[in-house]
């Protein structure tokens, strides 16, 4: 094991454990596939990170359907399969700088010829350098496209006749709809690690990161309007994320309305699994809230505003309230107490599942595989 792979510009490989090597080859159809995930985070992720999680969950999932998996992240992600790493350790300190994700997406390319497919889960480096790889790559978007982000997919769209993209959500495509969609993937959770209670304290719940788009402000709201407890979970680690705390949430703590910090996995659940409500305040067209099938798995339902991914995961009056405008947020709190957690649970189970995310993934590779070179899909 090379542990100074970053420094020689090496690509290190963690041998695969036991229980990989053994359903190697364990099924005829089964695939040679490359995970490739963000740099920044290990998977799966010690505190935030949505997408790591995701890539856990799928890597677990694709190898207990018998096949091969090869996770390209940094050297500290613990999976039980293959891993293979340019960072022995994750810079997250470095999050932002163009370098480490490129050598990241060259790295894993480098290795193609070992995959059947790529599923990536970057950015658009490797949607960009998609035809190096010279098998077929699915690029998960992981980002909204009603910006600059749409307009370089664009680009890179008219120059890689090759490419595949994947969305999180019918709605996120709404900005961009022409672009070579190969599959829709909903993310999903692991149930099993979110425990769930009839039982509810009376505080609001908001969790996610500390940024305009998340809303956390909104959260800060509407707890002052209804006089009901808020706890407050958020990653704020980047300037602009501790600058949006000072103005807009830092001035309103203390009393009812307390700030958690960064929550581990298990404190997370705590958190949600004993709120009243999670308030999902959003104001942009977020490709998938995370957020919200975690509360719903915890029994929790979800206050959120009508953007993006929200009416595709909450169903009105089942397992949130969705409302138009967030000066409606507060005024639909009061209607949660008539939902059942049960049903809230239930959902997840059947939608947001890891059989669900590996059964879409699975449909989307043999559809990508099936294609001819260099003939782009629309799914």
């Amino acid at each position: 094991m090379a542990l100074s792979a970053a420094q020689s510009g090496a690509l290190a490989t963690r041998d695969p454990p036991p229980r990989q090597r053994w359903r190697r080859g364990a099924r005829r159809d089964a695939l040679r596939i490359g995970l490739l995930s963000p740099v920044w985070f290990p998977v799966p992720p010690p505190l935030y990170g949505g997408i790591e999680s995701v890539v856990a969950l799928l890597a677990e999932g694709l190898t207990d359907a018998g096949h091969d998996v090869t996770v390209c992240a940094s050297g500290d992600s613990r999976v039980d399969t293959d891993v293979s790493w340019i960072y022995q350790q994750a810079p997250s300190e470095r999050i932002g700088e163009p370098l480490p994700e490129l050598r990241q997406v060259l790295a894993c390319y480098e290795r193609a010829d070992e995959f059947d497919v790529i599923s990536d889960h970057t950015g658009p480096f490797a949607a960009a350098l998609a035809p190096l790889a010279r098998i077929p790559v699915l690029h998960t978007v992981h980002g909204p496209l009603d910006g600059e982000l749409g307009d370089a997919y664009e680009q890179i769209a008219r120059m890689t006749p090759e490419l595949h993209l994947v969305s999180l959500s019918r709605s996120q495509r709404r900005p961009r709809p022409h672009l070579p969609w190969l599959a829709n993937c909903p993310n999903a959770i692991d149930p099993s690690r979110y425990g769930w209670s009839s039982k509810h304290e009376g505080y609001l719940a908001f969790l996610g990161r500390m940024g305009p788009e998340k809303g956390a402000g909104h959260a800060v709201a509407v707890a002052r309007e209804t006089g009901l407890p808020l706890k407050i979970a958020a990653k704020c680690r980047e300037p602009a994320e501790r600058a949006y705390f000072a103005e807009h949430v830092e001035p309103y703590l203390g009393g009812s309305i307390e700030y958690l910090g960064e929550l581990g996995h298990e404190e997370k659940v705590d958190l949600l699994r004993n709120a009243r409500a999670t308030l999902f305040p959003i104001d942009w067209e977020e490709p998938f809230g995370l957020v919200m099938i975690e509360s719903l798995a915890c029994g929790t339902p979800v206050v959120a505003v009508r953007r993006g991914s929200v009416p595709e995961i909450l169903e009105h009056g089942r397992t949130g309230i969705v409302v138009e405008r967030h000066a409606d947020l507060a005024a639909a709190v009061a209607e949660v107490d008539g939902l059942d957690p049960a049903e809230c649970r239930r959902a997840v189970e059947e939608r947001f599942s890891p059989r669900s995310l590996v059964t879409s993934y699975r449909r989307a590779f043999r559809a990508a595989l099936a294609l001819p070179t260099g003939v782009p899909a629309r799914g």
